[in-house]
Formats: C-alpha cells, sequence, structure tokens
C-alpha cells in the first residue's frame, strides 16, 4: 500500500501496464465492431467479443477461492452466457447496431484518456463499495476502482446495445450485471485498500476473524447476513402467545390469545408463504404484523407451513389448497362457530388463498367474507426480474427434476432470490464478513430470511408452468385445480390488495394486476419500499408513505393509478385496519380458552415445533 501522498515510480510502471491491459481488451472489442452488421453471415466475426474482452473468464478466482461459475451454472436451467449471445430465448439471432458500438467505443476512449490523465489524483465517485478514505488515498486501489466503474458502464452500454427480444435484452442485462458486481475489486482482499488497512491496523487480526466467519458460515452452509446465534424462534422472534389447536402433514393452525376483552365475530386467518416461514408476520412485538391484527380485537389464526422433507416429495399444488388452505379456512369457521371468516394472503400465500377462493366458488361455497392480499401475483403478467429465469427449456428442466418427485432445496431458493440483488444481500457480506473480519449486526427479519425452507418438487413445477410461464390462473376455465375450475369472475368478495413501490419479486405492476380480475367491491393500496420492509411496516413507528387512489377507479394500467393517487404519511396499517372493521361483524366476548373441546384441543403453545424445523 502507499500513502498516495508521493507515490513512488513503480505506481507508474504499475498504472502503465493497467492502462495496457486495457487498451489490449478494448482493441480486442473494437477489432469486432466492423463484423457486427455481418454478424449473420457465415464466417462473420463475433459481435460479442466485446463482453469476452471484458467479462471475468470462466474459472477465475472469487473470494472464496474456488471457480467463478457461468451463469447458466449458477442458475441451473437458464443458459450459459454464451448461449444468450448467440440466440435468444425464441431461437432468434440476436446482434449489435454498429453505430451503436461506435458511440460506445468513442465514449469508452474519451473516458479512459480522461482518467488516464487523472493519474494518481484519480477518485473512484459515486459508488458507496469505494467510499471510504483508504480507497481515496491509496492511488492504485482508486485507479483500480474507478477503471472497474468505468469498465462496468460500458458493459452495461453494450449490454443495452443488443438486439434481440425483450426477454433476451433483459437476460443479458442482468446477466452482465451478475458478473460486473462479482468482479468489483472490492470483492477482493488483493484490491480492497479499506480490508487492507483494516488488517494492517489490527496487525492481521480482521483476516484471521475473517477466515473463521468463512469457515462458519461454509458449515452453516450459507452467508450469514446477520448475527445469528442472537435469535432463537419462539424466545425472541415468533412471540405472540398463542397455541397450536390443529395439524396435519402440511401445516399446523396457531390461534392467538386474544389481547382485548372483546373480539370480533368473525374470525381472521392469516396464510403466510410457504416459501418462508409465517415468523416473517411475528417478528418483534413492536413489528408484528399478527400481533396488531389481535391488538385490533380480531380472533386471529395462523397457518404455520411444515418444512418439507422426503415424506412431502410428492405433495402438489392440490394437495396444498385442499388439504392446507381450504382446511384451515374449515377448522377456523368451526373453531369460531362462524358461518364466516375474514382471511389474509402474502406473496404465494396469497396467490394460494385466491385459488382455493376460486376452488370454494366453483363448489358454490363462500366461507370467506373479505380477503386481503398483500404483494401477491394472481395475474403473472408482469413478474419483473424473475422472468429471466423462466422460458420451456427451464420449466421442462424442473418437471423433469421432479417428474418422480423430490424437494426443491430452500438453500438454492434463497440463493436465487439473494442474486436478484447480489450487492446487497451477497457481496456486500462477503466483504464485510471475509474480507475485513466483521460481525454483522443482529437483525430479526435477516435472521428470518436466513431460516430457509424447502418444496416439493411436483408442487414446484407446477406453480412455475401454470403461473410463470403460461398465466393460466386468470385464464376463466384454463385451469383445474381440486377438480375444478378456476374462474375469479365467481370470487365476489370485497377484497384489499397491497403492493410495494419498490418490489422486486411481486413487482407493483404485479400486485396492481388483481385489481383487474375481482368483480366485486376492492381497495388498492401502494405502500414505499420493497417486498417486506413494504408489508412490515408498522403503524406506531410512522414512517414511510403509502398512496391511496380514487374509490372505485381501477385503470388497466398501474401508472395511471399511481398519476391519480394521493400520498398519506405512515403505515398502510391503519388504512387496512378500519377497512377492516366494519367487515369482521359484531364484539362478542374474547374467548378463555385456546381451541374448541377435544376436537380441537391445544397441541402445544406457538409457535409450535413446525417452524423450528430447518431445511
Amino acid at each position: 500500500m502507499t500513502s498516495g501522498k508521493n507515490p513512488p515510480t513503480d505506481w507508474l510502471e504499475t498504472a502503465q501496464q493497467f492502462q495496457q491491459n486495457l487498451v489490449q481488451q478494448w482493441t480486442q472489442m473494437a477489432q469486432t465492431f466492423p463484423g457486427a452488421a455481418a454478424a449473420a453471415q457465415p464466417g462473420a466475426s463475433d459481435p460479442f467479443a466485446a463482453f469476452k474482452a471484458f467479462m471475468p473468464q470462466a474459472g477465475a478466482a472469487n473470494p472464496f477461492g474456488m471457480a467463478m461459475p457461468s451463469v447458466g451454472a449458477a442458475f441451473p436451467g437458464m443458459p450459459p452466457m454464451g448461449d444468450m449471445f448467440n440466440q435468444g430465448h425464441n431461437g432468434q439471432p440476436v446482434s449489435f447496431d454498429p453505430a451503436q458500438l461506435l458511440e460506445i467505443q468513442n465514449n469508452y476512449l474519451k473516458e479512459l484518456t480522461g482518467l488516464w490523465n487523472q493519474g494518481p489524483n484519480v477518485k473512484p465517485a459515486g459508488d458507496r463499495r469505494f467510499a471510504s478514505d483508504a480507497w481515496a488515498s491509496n492511488p492504485m486501489a482508486a485507479f483500480a476502482a474507478a477503471a472497474y466503474l468505468l469498465n462496468a458502464r460500458t458493459l452495461m452500454a453494450l449490454a443495452d446495445a443488443v438486439q434481440g427480444d425483450a426477454k433476451t435484452r433483459t437476460r443479458v442485462r442482468f446477466a452482465v450485471q451478475q458478473w460486473i458486481d462479482a468482479s468489483a475489486p472490492s470483492n477482493f482482499l488483493a484490491f480492497n485498500a479499506e480490508a487492507q488497512k483494516k488488517a494492517i491496523e489490527t496487525q492481521g487480526e480482521s483476516i484471521a476473524k475473517g477466515m473463521a466467519n468463512l469457515l462458519h458460515d461454509m458449515k452453516q452452509g450459507h452467508v450469514s447476513m446477520t448475527d445469528e446465534s442472537v435469535f432463537e424462534v419462539g424466545k425472541n422472534v415468533a412471540t405472540t402467545e398463542g397455541a397450536v389447536v390443529f395439524e396435519n402433514e402440511l401445516f399446523q393452525l396457531i390461534e392467538y390469545k386474544p389481547l382485548t376483552a372483546k373480539v370480533y365475530e368473525r374470525p381472521f386467518l392469516l396464510v403466510p408463504p410457504c416459501i418462508n416461514k409465517f415468523y416473517i408476520l411475528d417478528l418483534q412485538p413492536e413489528n408484528s404484523l399478527i400481533r396488531y391484527c389481535v391488538e385490533q380485537g380480531h380472533r386471529t389464526f395462523v397457518v404455520s407451513w411444515r418444512n418439507p422433507d422426503e415424506s412431502l416429495a410428492q405433495a402438489t399444488w392440490d394437495q396444498y389448497i385442499e388439504d392446507a388452505v381450504i382446511q384451515a379456512i374449515g377448522v377456523t369457521q368451526d373453531i369460531a362457530g362462524a358461518e364466516t371468516i375474514n382471511a389474509l394472503g402474502f406473496c404465494v400465500g396469497g396467490t394460494m388463498l385466491g385459488t382455493a377462493l376460486a376452488v370454494l366458488a366453483a363448489r358454490g361455497e363462500e366461507p370467506v367474507h373479505s380477503a386481503t392480499f398483500l404483494t401477491t401475483l394472481l395475474d403473472f403478467t408482469d413478474t419483473g426480474i424473475l422472468d429471466v429465469f423462466i422460458d420451456e427449456n427451464f420449466v421442462k428442466y424442473r418437471e423433469a427434476q421432479f417428474a418422480q418427485g423430490g424437494l426443491m432445496p430452500g438453500r438454492d431458493l434463497a440463493t436465487t432470490f439473494s442474486f436478484l440483488r447480489p450487492n446487497d444481500l451477497v457481496w456486500n457480506y462477503v466483504v464485510g464478513n471475509y474480507l475485513k473480519g466483521e460481525t454483522p449486526p443482529p437483525f430479526d427479519l435477516l435472521y428470518w430470511n436466513s431460516d430457509s425452507t424447502n418444496l416439493p418438487g411436483p408442487y414446484y413445477a407446477w406453480y412455475l408452468r401454470q403461473m410463470y410461464l403460461e398465466n393460466n390462473l386468470v385464464k376463466p376455465g384454463k385451469t383445474t385445480v381440486c377438480g375444478e375450475k378456476i374462474d375469479f369472475r365467481k370470487v365476489k368478495l370485497p377484497v384489499y390488495i397491497y403492493g410495494s413501490r419498490e418490489d422486486h419479486i411481486v413487482p407493483i405492476g404485479g400486485a396492481y394486476g388483481s385489481t383487474q380480475i375481482f368483480p366485486g367491491k376492492k381497495r388498492f393500496v401502494m405502500g414505499a419500499s420493497g417486498h417486506i420492509a413494504g408489508v412490515i411496516n408498522p403503524a406506531s413507528k410512522n414512517k414511510r408513505s403509502h398512496w391511496i387512489g380514487p374509490a372505485g377507479k381501477f385503470p388497466a394500467d398501474v401508472q395511471d393509478w399511481i398519476a391519480s393517487a394521493t400520498e398519506h404519511p405512515g403505515s398502510w396499517w391503519t388504512d387496512w385496519s378500519a377497512w377492516l372493521k366494519p367487515l369482521a361483524g359484531k364484539q362478542i366476548a374474547a374467548p378463555k380458552t385456546f381451541g374448541k373441546g377435544k376436537t380441537y384441543a391445544v397441541i402445544e403453545p406457538a409457535p409450535g415445533r413446525y417452524v423450528k424445523a430447518r431445511a
């Protein structure tokens, strides 16, 4: 490391070598440009050598000291990078516009010249990964970071210049972004000036701690996002008092102890996503949606999904609808002695609740009086970044994989979701945990995020085809579930639909799509932030905002709705609570015991044993 005040002469030699490498890369790239226009002709130059010149080579070392996989290897079923460049997802060739390539080349050379002219005074601006003084005071580190940012901008410009169908362009951008994020100099101890500075200041202790953290995470099977030793399910997360009053092979039903002298006569059932565990709705008392429901006077029940093992390797979507969601609705009715209940579904739990309501409607049954859908996809037209994974080949791959049953490992699902935001959910922790030897601070939400769940393979494969690939759920009569044709035109109950503005899993347009399929009274609310933080936004914190549109006005395009909506400060919880109250019936004396007689006797205290099973 150098001080940056009087850089030694080897700075010039090293920087000159670095510049020569950059120029060599660009020369290789530029040589391919003349062939771009004729790329479709036999014997033409490879227009995608531009990417190959800049992208890390397969097998390059990463911070773990292991070979860096291709995109296809990292995401099974998704085509490797080279295949994306050779043809689009529909088999049509992709190409570059030569004029755009020339403009990108000229901009790159101009910026590279400006970078070189700054010499040891260069400062990598606008990126928090290189914001510390350690980068600014080390001329080689600063130059490497600035050159990396220039290369990253150029790569994304190249990705934007790809000509092809929309899906191919999105896939190329996604794949290029993965490589850009993975190859940042901050991810490597040899280039990370901040990590090197800390190693010197701690006399190597940070490196020793980093190695210990790495060994710990390798043993537990995932990168630590928080200090997991601080949390324990049932002890300081998932602590709202209640009892398990029913269980089968798929789920436990938890009933919560009333916190008010009277409760509404119509009980309230929450259906969380089975991709994760229910206690995202019950993290701590101050941010628990479940506790909030109980405090509002609702007799509250929640589905706690079993973490599937091999005994559920053959479980199907139909089983989860009939033997879990519909069963939970019926048991909640029985225990409360209620003709109808109110229900809420979150994410995939909402998709399952909506499916169950359509099945019941086809049977002429209406046991649910109102439904709330939080960040839920029923119309899968807009699935956001997840669409990059989904095509016929990917779905066939999964169908073949689970043709005889099996489990989709929770760790694979968690990895996929993490790499949707790799800098925040992967490399940030690689740098902090391993290069700097830091222990991430305790954070209940990230503890939950690391507590992954498996999925039955047949359930998962059916879900991919029917919904993500073919979007059959919203096509009246197209899909059969539990022996019934699904038709949401028959689901006429009042609905409350919530979407998060910055959600990358259920885009706001996807959540809003549900307004177009339910024929009854409905209310749509948009909250700030993302998939989880937008939902888990306690009213008592008075943080963020939510938006409400004109009553009864639901234009086809979500952007038109957003343009007409009014911003309200604070959580959407209060608006939802006010909406639900008149739908909950009269108030009656709160029950003194859990369950109902011997039929639904207490099995164990909440949160139950199902939620404690690790994948």
